[in-house]
């Protein structure tokens, strides 16, 4: 293989990068502007709720409306990604409540932890084509 052999593969690499990224982030907006306004709006059916602990963890986030807060994070976010302005801002408001979805499915309730991991995997696709952004915060020393 020739150098211009190189370079054209690593441009093609670079493009198809560029596409997953796109794809990723159009879906983790559409995700959570679609499941944010949910939140609010309450159009989709989500089923039976939750027993149990998770029933109560639920129950808790309803009532002291701190569900409106995390609502509103992911609206916020899902729109940033969404219309491709301010995605680190989004993906910092977003891995927050990721986290809290992930912990919800590890500890309380089973169901739906697929959907958990594949919206961790397209935020670290996103956060993966923006890591020169995050640098600051991951220096050793101030």
């Amino acid at each position: 293989m020739t150098l211009n052999g190189k370079v054209f593969e690593t441009i093609e690499r670079i493009r198809e990068m560029k596409i997953v990224t796109l794809v990723a982030r159009f879906l983790l907006g559409l995700m959570f502007l679609v499941l944010g306004l949910n939140g609010f709006l309450g159009f989709l059916n989500m089923g039976p709720p939750p027993t149990g602990l998770a029933g109560q963890f639920m129950g808790a986030l309803f009532v002291s409306h701190y569900y409106w807060v995390v609502a509103g994070l992911q609206v916020i976010g899902g729109a940033l990604l969404l219309v491709n302005r301010f995605v680190p801002l989004a993906l910092m408001l977003l891995g927050p409540v990721i986290v809290n979805i992930l912990c919800y499915h590890v500890f309380l309730n089973h169901s739906g932890a697929g959907f958990a991991a594949v919206v961790t995997i397209l935020w670290f696709v996103v956060f993966y084509a923006k890591r020169q952004y995050f640098s600051g915060i991951f220096a050793r020393r101030a």
